[in-house]
This record gives structure tokens, sequence and C-alpha cells, in this order.
């Protein structure tokens, strides 16, 4: 017997809009569709709804038709291939998202669609207007960057709440929902690829009866790093330590996840040589201050809550000017 069709193979009726989000609340709170799927999350710029026996695509259009333009990277090339750096201190660096969610794109020009890393904020405490949903990705985690959260995950048990340090390896289309905040909840949040489809689930409540962990997701596993019970160790760069979150592994070498900490620092930025790697790393200045360098005579100063993006095969090396913390995420992963 052939299945019946899931909402993804419906055929949609398209409705281009100037405005999404006042297209959503007309559809959906007027005339009782509801929200199947959004997308990206960090800035929605179509949304899937179905009611009646027929399903809507709403797509944001824009008046000047550069709505799909590319995104130049920092020095206005886009070029996939240079370093691209990110200032916590940028003016435009906050923009509403899904579920009330504010959003802070880290990697500018994303890397030709293939990675994005968002700084996510929720600025009022208590419950979250979220939903059961899940995400058509490659590889996905949660880094908790300031507060906690409290969510739920299908298979994983009961609901728990992510302090700060603590991070999750979310693996394609698992169901889970964000439930509760503290004021000021700050997450980053790290996935391939760039633009992919959050699905809203209407039938499966959370928790699951069952628990599962070791269930496979599209090829990988739920991880839960607990950053009270890290244990750190010496790390091959002169004077770090890190703390290895084991997610490389459940991803089948998709991406690694670790937190890198210095307390030696030298008086004057003077790097180690610089060594290339065939990895993508993200860095992202958790605290304190640190030097960047890599091919030409400007070093880079990286302060707290800044971000980086070192494409592979290019040369670099890192030092501290004081003590400081980086949130380091490589894709693909490192190979033990």
């Amino acid at each position: 017997m052939d299945r019946a069709p899931s909402r993804q193979d419906r055929t949609y009726i398209h409705v281009p809009c100037m405005d999404l989000d006042a297209a959503m609340d007309f559809y959906t709170r007027q005339l009782e569709f509801r929200l199947d799927m959004i997308m990206p999350a960090d800035a929605p710029r179509v949304a899937a709804l179905s009611g009646y026996g027929i399903t809507l695509r709403l797509e944001r259009v824009e008046a000047s038709g550069l709505a799909n333009a590319p995104v130049p990277g920092p020095d206005g090339s886009g070029d996939p291939g240079s370093i691209r750096i990110h200032r916590a201190s940028s003016a435009d660096a906050w923009g509403a998202g899904r579920a009330g969610m504010h959003y802070r794109d880290l990697v500018p020009g994303r890397m030709d669609g293939r990675f994005i890393a968002s700084h996510i904020r929720i600025p009022d405490g208590g419950p979250v207007a979220d939903y059961v949903h899940y995400h058509r990705v490659d590889f996905q985690m949660i880094f908790c960057r300031r507060g906690w959260v409290r969510v739920v995950y299908e298979d994983q048990g009961p609901p728990f709440t992510m302090q700060s340090g603590d991070c999750v390896l979310q693996p394609p289309t698992i169901r889970h929902r964000v439930l509760e905040a503290s004021p000021g909840l700050e997450v980053i949040e790290v996935g391939s690829p760039a633009e992919h489809e959050t699905w809203r689930d209407h039938e499966l409540s959370l928790p699951t009866p069952g628990v599962h962990p070791e269930r496979i997701f599209g090829g990988q596993r739920f991880v839960r790093h607990v950053a009270a019970d890290a244990c750190w160790s010496s790390f091959y760069e002169g004077g770090w330590k890190s703390v290895d979150t084991v997610i490389a592994a459940a991803t089948g070498g998709r991406g690694g996840i670790r937190v890198l900490r210095s307390t030696q620092v030298r008086g004057t930025p003077a790097p180690d040589p610089m060594l290339a790697h065939d990895r993508m790393r993200f860095l992202f200045v958790l605290s304190g201050r640190l030097c960047l360098q890599a091919p030409g005579p400007v070093l880079h100063m990286l302060e707290t809550d800044d971000a980086c993006l070192v494409p592979a095969t290019v040369e670099h090396a890192l030092e501290a000017v004081t003590p400081c913390e980086i949130l380091e995420v490589w894709m693909p992963a490192h190979r033990s």
C-alpha cells in the first residue's frame, strides 16, 4: 500500500506577501489556518500553512527585488575563502526571528549557504512561545551562553535545564521544544546548511513515554554535555586547555565542539607559528581577549562576544591577551 502524502508532499498555493508576519497572523488568527513550516528561523522569509484541505506557501517579497541577494563578507567581497569576523559591537546586529527570539548572524555571507552560526537571545524570562518542532539539517548544536533554558527532546526523558556552558547536539528531525527561559537567556546555535526548514509537529506530545538515548536520527544521536561535569585537558596549542563535548562521534564526523581556556598570557601579542587546518573552524569568544594572526601584516583582536570563522586551509594562530575562554566548532569534526 502506498503511504499517504505528507504535508511536505502536498502541492502548494504560492502567496507572495510584503509583510510575512502580518500575513501569517491573518491566515492563522482570522482564517484559522495552522502553521506547518517556517524558513529560515533567524529571519523568516517562507512559511507553509494548511487548512480547509489546502496548503499555502507564503513567501516574503521586497519591492527592491533584492531579497535574495548574496550577503558580502566583512571586507565587502563575499569571498568564501577569507577569514570572517563579526563584532559584538555591530549596531545592526540583532533581528527578530521565530517564536519571539532575537538573532545575531555571526557568519556574514554564511559560506555560500553552507554554514550558519547565530547568537540567540530571549529578553524576557518565563514561558517561551515555542511548539514541538524539528529541523531538516545536516548538523546542529546549541550552546547555552548565559542564563538557563528548560527544554525537552523526543525519546530523551523528562524536560531538563541547560545552564551556562552546557550544550546539546540536535540530530536531524529530532522533535523538541523550548519551554522556559531565564531573563536575558543567550545561546549560540551552529548548523549546516545555513538555511533549513523548521517544521511544526502538531501530533506529537513531549515528553514521549519511552526513553531511548541511543536512538539514531538521520545517522546521528542526541548528546547532552553538562559543563559542571566536564574534565579539562591540555590542548596542542600553547598554554590552552580544552573540554571535548564528545559530540563529534555522535555526528559521524560532521562536526565537533570544544571549549578552550587559557590562563597563560604574554604581555605583547606574539602568536605561535601559524598552522593550516583541513577543516573549517568557528570561534566565539566567551570571555577575555585574544589575538588572531592570519596571512598578512594585520593582527585581529577578538573581544568577548566577537565571532570568527576561519575557512579550511587558511593558516592562522591564536594567542590569549588576557585569560579567556572560547567556544570552538570544527566542520567536519576531528577524527581520532
